[in-house]
């Protein structure tokens, strides 16, 4: 018990320069996403989720994990595609009211189908996606993210899946 303790004294002892650092450390998003798939016939309007957390080694840059998942059922079949990628972030203005943003994104992305007819085959494929977006900050703690934009490009079994629109909001706690 008594190590314990210490060991906790000692953790906010060290962590006491970090809060007087102007930007956050590590940012955790959430949120709702809706995606544009163009390159089928016919195009794919996609909704889900999308979450993300990000370290900033500076109040400029820093590294994000971005994680995702988009559906679409109709007759009796269900689509999904998840979305696992990682990357260089560079905030513009984490000091101010609004901040902006751009990103890098890499990784993987994974397809599937489930359905009666179909059981539920998947598929694999490099992913990229490009993009930004803009926080609005409501606390210290807290911001809005009104809008993130992202270009997708997927690449698998040597097909370029190039015209995916990515599109997210939500919510943004800082640590």
């Amino acid at each position: 018990m008594r190590n314990a303790i210490t060991l906790a004294f000692l953790l906010v002892l060290t962590s006491l320069p970090l809060l007087a650092q102007s930007h956050p450390q590590v940012e955790v998003f959430g949120g709702y996403q809706y995606v544009r798939q163009g390159n089928g016939v016919p195009t794919l309007n996609e909704n889900g989720w999308n979450a993300s957390i990000a370290g900033n080694f500076n109040k400029t840059v820093g590294v994000a994990g971005d994680f995702s998942g988009v559906y679409k059922s109709f007759s009796g079949v269900t689509l999904h595609t998840y979305t696992f990628t990682f990357g260089p972030v560079v905030s513009l203005n984490h000091e101010g009211r609004v901040n902006p943003f751009v990103h890098a994104l890499f990784g993987r992305a994974e397809f599937g189908v489930s359905g009666t007819a179909f059981g539920s085959p998947a598929s694999n494929a490099f992913t990229m996606m490009y993009g930004g977006g803009a926080d609005v900050k409501l606390s210290e703690r807290f911001a809005y993210r009104i809008a993130q934009a992202d270009w997708a490009f997927y690449h698998f079994s040597g097909a370029n899946l190039s015209k995916n629109l990515r599109i997210s909001t939500g919510i943004v706690v800082r640590f």
